[in-house]
């Protein structure tokens, strides 16, 4: 099954088509009074732990360890993608970060990783189903 997950800067312009627009960041991001983003929900839970956040940001260890320790945080606390894949399931979701450059953010590896759990779910799914049964 095909999943329609977009990302974007929560900065950007509101569209209708946007979806659940779930904001997964740790920090509320500055300037932005809830009522005027439209959201669905702000989901921490998904985000890179404060320690890893911290790090990257500061400088203290590179873009590849912090994709690195960040998998692994998703990998090692799996039930943290759950409410983003019930999203996911139900249409368009907008994944939304005050990050200035999404494509060094984590927005792309926590969507690498949602659709891998969604397909993982999907096979597990489709070999518990029983074949179909021909018509006698």
């Amino acid at each position: 099954m095909n999943y329609d997950i977009q990302l974007k800067r929560i900065y950007q312009e509101i569209c209708d088509d946007d979806g659940a627009r779930i904001l997964v960041d740790r920090l509320w991001p500055r300037g932005k009074h809830r009522e005027l983003l439209a959201l669905t929900e702000w989901y921490r839970g998904a985000s890179p732990s404060s320690v890893l956040r911290r790090q990257y940001h500061n400088n203290i260890i590179s873009k590849a360890v912090f994709e690195s320790r960040y998998r692994g945080e998703l990998r090692d606390d799996s039930e943290s993608l759950i409410p983003l894949m019930r999203y996911a399931r139900q249409g368009r979701l907008t994944l939304l970060s005050a990050s200035r450059e999404l494509s060094t953010s984590h927005l792309p590896l926590l969507k690498d990783a949602l659709i891998c759990a969604l397909q993982e779910e999907d096979n597990a799914d489709r070999k518990l189903s029983p074949p179909p049964t021909m018509p006698s």
